[in-house]
């Protein structure tokens, strides 16, 4: 392993999305950048799909060998929210992580440039302003009537002072192989934007963090029975939810398995740490997943990437 930068200091930010708005969605992105650039943040991550939301609850008229008008109707206002990578929002952000001197990680819909299919995406922006995009391999569930299989930027790496970071989106992490090509890389920060405030959520992440000795951090967003627009047809769906759709539960694991910050839930905010950049090396001494604690010779991961 290169010789890394002893301390990253990371900004996970915890918050409400604008739903089906990608121009209110971004103002908000920029303004908590900014927020977290003035307190001298070098790595922001914000969770899953924060522009423009995750429609959760939602079906848009889909059921077996069946859909609807309106819920079509409402699938292309989430369409028409989503953004093109390198289009004008990606701009704006990409100057954003410049003035802010960090990289930035963000959770969009991504819609294809030229295509009509929309992608769970991921990406993240460096300092110079430049940026790599990682489509979810497989939408969970329902997920897969809105969003399609990545057909490319499976497993992007971008190289950081403190390491080589990655991400995994949500249940992308339920997927070992594909935490495995990860290892592969070298990550020390595996970043993981998401949806999943259940508590199993968080023995997963303990474990992924010992797995890989590495940093897990896991940002969750806060989703409320209001946050979703009136405009938007299938309001019976969006009335069978909880007052609070989405808790967050956003935190950050060290190599040990051990909270560096505690969950917090029910509520917008931005976590503060400053990570010990030397311990994904140091907890390696024992247990090296892809290193002397492998058997190449028996098994073995071929990874197709593009």
């Amino acid at each position: 392993m290169i010789d890394i930068k002893d301390k990253c200091k990371i900004a996970l930010v915890q918050a409400e999305p604008i739903m089906f708005d990608k121009t209110e969605g971004l103002e908000k992105t920029l303004g908590l950048i900014e927020e977290a650039s003035a307190k001298g943040a070098e790595l922001i991550v914000f969770p899953e799909l924060f522009i423009p939301g995750y429609p959760i609850g939602m079906n848009f008229g889909f059921s077996m060998g069946k859909r609807t008008e309106p819920g079509r109707e409402d699938w292309k206002k989430y369409y028409d929210a989503s953004l093109v990578a390198g289009g004008e929002e990606f701009a704006k952000l990409a100057e954003a992580a410049k003035k802010a001197g960090a990289y930035v990680s963000i959770g969009f819909s991504e819609r294809d440039a030229v295509g009509g299919t929309l992608y769970n995406s991921n990406v993240i922006f460096e300092p110079d302003g430049s940026y790599k995009v990682h489509r979810k391999l497989k939408p969970t569930g329902t997920e897969r009537v809105v969003w399609g299989d990545a057909d490319k930027d499976f497993f992007p790496i971008t190289d950081t002072p403190w390491g080589p970071m990655g991400s995994l989106i949500c249940w992308e992490s339920y997927m070992p192989l594909a935490r495995v090509a990860l290892y592969q890389k070298g990550i020390t920060l595996y970043i993981s934007p998401n949806t999943n405030d259940n508590p199993e959520w968080q023995a997963t992440i303990q474990h992924i963090a010992i797995e890989g000795k590495c940093y897990f951090i896991n940002a969750d967003m806060i989703i409320r029975k209001s946050s979703y627009p009136d405009h938007i047809n299938e309001q019976d769906a969006i009335a069978a939810q909880p007052d609070m759709v989405c808790r967050g539960g956003s935190c950050i694991i060290d190599p040990y398995g051990h909270y560096v910050t505690e969950p917090v839930w029910d509520e917008e905010t931005i976590i503060y740490a400053e990570l010990d950049m030397q311990l994904p090396a140091s907890c390696k001494m024992e247990h090296d997943a892809v290193g002397h604690y492998a058997r190449p010779d028996v098994l073995k991961l071929v990874v197709e990437d593009k």
